[in-house]
């Protein structure tokens, strides 16, 4: 994830020279004699990097635009923070200040996305950065298991006495 300017900065630098170095490699391949598909199939193999780094900017361009993740029962909240944080321009060194505690404990914890942070450290959090998230509750349609069904096979005998009662009880 992209933390601040100047990694954005040279995220950007690096995905200008990525896209350089696939169509020069498209070129060479090309001139070698290797058909379109081959090509592509090689240099798609080799963009999963340049992909990831091509959405981490786009991300840090929505975040930076005030567009952040919508968080659905709280998954995605460390990544929501984190977001949060870094749209507001502030370090995690002035974040640590905020919380009163060490500038490592937030990088370490915005390493690891806030991983099991309690809802009363991520509402700290949010006080520290002058950031109240609002709740909109949604009913979700409840999922019903079926009725259990019976795999067993009535008898015969057992259909012709259902068959009787039912007899009897419509003469009577």
């Amino acid at each position: 994830m992209i933390h601040n300017e100047t990694e954005y900065q040279q995220a950007v630098a690096n995905l200008a020279q990525s896209r350089e170095y696939f169509a020069q490699q498209r070129e060479r391949l090309k001139k070698e004699g290797f058909p379109d598909e081959a090509i592509t199939t090689l240099i798609d193999s080799a963009m999963h990097f340049h992909l990831n780094l091509q959405w981490e900017v786009e991300h840090y361009e929505r975040i930076m635009r005030g567009e952040f993740p919508e968080l659905e029962n709280l998954h995605g909240l460390g990544f929501l923070l984190i977001s949060l944080r870094i749209a507001q321009g502030i370090s995690q060194r002035e974040l640590a200040k905020r919380l009163d505690v060490h500038e490592s404990q937030v990088s370490r914890d915005e390493r690891n996305e806030y991983f099991g942070i309690t809802v009363e450290r991520a509402a700290k959090i949010l006080d520290a950065m002058n950031v109240r998230l609002k709740v909109v509750m949604e009913k979700t349609t409840p999922v019903v298991p079926a009725k259990r069904i019976s795999s067993r096979v009535p008898s015969a005998s057992a259909h012709r006495r259902t068959r009787r009662q039912n007899g009897r009880a419509a003469a009577g």
